[in-house]
């Protein structure tokens, strides 16, 4: 039997990522919540969700011995991050002061301000936090995305973009204020700024691309 972890830190929003992967997963995967770095390391698939603020999401996972959990995930697994499951992922994220986050790829997670919205002569200004349904553009094909068409419009609910220095990373960009990266897609991770479990049929879609994917792009 396939087994899926979902990443319980303290702080975020499990009960939906897990009836929705619960949905897609076929009878031969087990999908369970846990903080038990033990049972991180025995799953063949691990989701990482994330909700909150990002220092008191590192500060969570260092208490609880989670740390090289999730970089042990994220370098031998199929591995799904979302929202702050993805921020986590960069350097360090101007939220709190600029906190250091797991720094696995090289980027920083950035506010979103209304001087850009100036810039552009946009009215009316959008709002922050950038929440509810807007499109993503895929920016190459990906195992995870198949089946659904770019512009596909899924949930969103954030004040934090990420930007990495590695454009071959990116996996989707949206617009909102500016245009910013939605997803990332590097050898056995994808990671999300997106709610996929809360985006309808596309986002179930996604997660269950997930649950059959092998890791490899």
């Amino acid at each position: 039997m396939s087994k899926i972890a979902i990443i319980d830190y303290g702080s975020s929003n499990l009960r939906s990522v897990f009836k929705a992967l619960e949905k897609v997963a076929v009878s031969q995967e087990k999908v369970e919540v846990t903080n038990d770095p033990t049972v991180i390391a025995a799953a063949d698939r691990v989701v990482f969700p994330g909700q909150g603020a990002i220092a008191n999401c590192m500060s969570q996972l260092q208490k609880l011995d989670l740390i090289e959990s999730v970089k042990e995930a994220i370098a031998e697994k199929p591995f799904l991050g979302i929202c702050l499951g993805l921020q986590s992922l960069m350097l360090t994220s101007e939220e709190n002061d600029n906190t250091p986050c797991l720094g696995i790829y090289d980027g920083v997670v950035k506010r979103f301000h209304h001087q850009e919205i100036d810039r552009k002569n946009t009215t009316p200004r959008e709002k922050i936090p950038h929440m509810g349904w807007n499109e993503v553009q895929w920016t190459r094909p990906h195992p995870l995305t198949a089946g659904i068409p770019t512009s596909s419009r899924f949930y969103f609910v954030h004040s934090y973009f990420v930007e990495v220095q590695d454009k071959a990373l990116v996996a989707s960009k949206t617009e909102h204020i500016l245009d910013f990266t939605s997803a990332i897609a590097k050898n056995n991770v994808f990671a999300t700024q997106f709610h996929p479990e809360k985006s309808a049929a596309f986002g179930l879609t996604l997660l269950k691309n997930f649950v059959t994917w092998n890791g490899s792009c």
